[in-house]
């Protein structure tokens, strides 16, 4: 979808539902949907793009039998809560979380509304389900990563630098989950040759700090974990990552459109779209709690050989034989 296309579409759901079918509003059923991202962040656009075809494609039509209400919550955590509990106070049919941040202050929120998440790291540890196959209470979704995934990131990352002994890690201190998989990649680097240096970071100028810390201390490549952080500041990441001339491995496409080198991770995506079928299933009368947390059916790895070049890096032929999509 173009990107005109996709502004349009959002601008019209500002407006939802329209005046002309407030004679229909017993009939109009309500989502309400809680993004991680800005307005104005194009990987937020694309999301809700892909969310109401989703939608449409499983008959819902905005104004005629459905009313979306947007929040956008940028990353504030005070905002998240805020936003929250007004969308609580719609009284939405159901509610789509998009992100552990986003899903966290709506699951506080509300012990009744039905709620789907996606890009959850482990829901269960985070106490968002009971379980993944019966989540119970009011929750289920889609979850992102399992631990073990985040070993194939410093393995990539040696792939693509074999002489690199010390790597930073870039960790969001607000996702609990993030240790779960910053332990698998510390599982694997001895084994690798290589020594972590993890840092938290929530904000651009926690980020540029580490960043000044990796080079102080020799980092040679650069991981970044899932969490709110690489998000909505990947920019900020993706431009020192270049202008230390460190190699990065990030979680999601997205990352890697907007500058970052290499990513091995699930379909963000795609996950939106499926979560329009457990809303429809939802809208429709089934229970969260009879609706599994599904896992991602696939993982891509995508390349920018135009960053791999500003690196002076060569990607391996068999990097490149893996490889889902490289950007040039």
């Amino acid at each position: 979808m173009k990107r005109r296309e996709v502004i349009t579409l959002l601008g019209a759901a500002a407006a939802w539902p329209l005046p002309a079918f407030a004679q229909q509003a017993a009939q109009v059923r309500r989502i309400g949907v809680l993004m991680n991202t800005a307005f104005d962040d194009p990987e937020g656009q694309v999301r809700v793009a892909a969310l109401m075809q989703g939608l449409q494609e499983s008959g819902w039509a905005v104004g005629r039998n459905l009313r979306v209400d947007l929040r956008w919550g940028a990353g504030d955590a005070q905002r998240l809560r805020a936003y929250a509990d007004e969308l609580v106070a719609l009284g939405p049919d159901v509610l789509l979380a998009s992100g552990l941040t986003t899903a966290a202050p709506l699951v506080q929120a509300t012990r009744t509304v039905p709620i789907v998440f996606v890009s959850v790291t482990d829901p269960v540890g985070s106490t968002i389900v009971e379980s993944l196959a019966r989540p119970g209470g009011n929750v289920t979704g889609f979850s992102n990563f399992e631990f073990g995934i985040s070993a194939k990131w410093i393995e990539l990352l040696k792939e693509l630098s074999p002489r690199l002994t010390r790597v930073g890690v870039l960790r969001d201190p607000v996702n609990p989950a993030v240790m779960g998989l910053l332990g698998s990649v510390q599982a694997v680097a001895p084994s690798l040759g290589i020594e972590l240096r993890p840092i938290a970071v929530r904000d651009p100028p926690e980020i540029e700090r580490a960043f000044d810390t990796f080079v102080q201390t020799s980092i040679g490549g650069v991981i970044v974990l899932t969490g709110g952080a690489a998000l909505v500041h990947r920019g900020s990441i993706i431009s020192l990552a270049a202008q230390h001339r460190l190699p990065a491995v990030y979680p999601f496409r997205y990352h890697i459109v907007d500058g970052g080198l290499i990513s091995y991770g699930p379909n963000s995506v795609e996950q939106i779209r499926r979560a329009a079928r457990y809303l429809d299933r939802i809208l429709k009368g089934e229970k969260p709690a009879d609706l599994p947390v599904q896992a991602p059916t696939k993982y891509e790895l995508v390349i920018n050989l135009k960053t791999a070049r500003a690196l002076g890096l060569n990607i391996p032929d068999s990097v490149l034989a893996r490889a889902d999509e490289v950007i040039e």
